[in-house]
C-alpha cells in the first residue's frame, strides 16, 4: 500500500509541476523536460531534480523557489528540496512531443 500512495503523490507533483511555465516558453517545464527525477521518500519527503534551459536561465533564482512553494502546498507532502543540476545539460530533443508541436519543432 505504501508504494501506492508514494505513486499517487508523485502523480499529484508532477500535476503540480505541469502547471508551471518557464516565463520565456509557453510550455510548463515538466514538457520541456527540466524535471530530471522526482523521488517521494516514505516519510513523504520530496526531492525535485532538474535543470534549466542554461546556466544564464534569468529564472535560475526564482523558479526552484516557485516550485519548491507549489509542491510543498499540496497537503501529503511534508518537505521539499529542489536540486539543480547541469549534467546533463538541457537539449531541445528532452522536451515532449506535446512541447516540440506546439513550438513549431514537429
Amino acid at each position: 500500500m505504501n508504494s501506492e500512495r508514494v505513486q499517487d503523490l508523485g502523480e499529484d507533483i508532477v500535476e503540480m509541476l505541469k502547471t508551471i511555465y518557464d516565463p520565456e516558453i509557453p510550455v510548463d517545464i515538466f514538457e520541456l523536460g527540466l524535471i530530471y527525477d522526482v523521488f517521494v521518500s516514505e516519510n513523504n519527503d520530496v526531492k525535485i531534480l532538474m535543470t534549466l534551459t542554461s546556466p544564464n536561465c534569468p529564472v535560475a533564482e526564482t523558479l526552484p523557489v516557485e516550485i519548491e512553494e507549489k509542491v510543498r502546498s499540496i497537503d501529503k507532502v511534508k518537505d521539499v528540496e529542489v536540486e539543480i543540476t547541469f549534467d546533463p545539460m538541457w537539449t531541445q530533443d528532452m522536451m515532449s512531443e506535446e512541447a516540440k508541436l506546439e513550438l513549431g519543432f514537429l
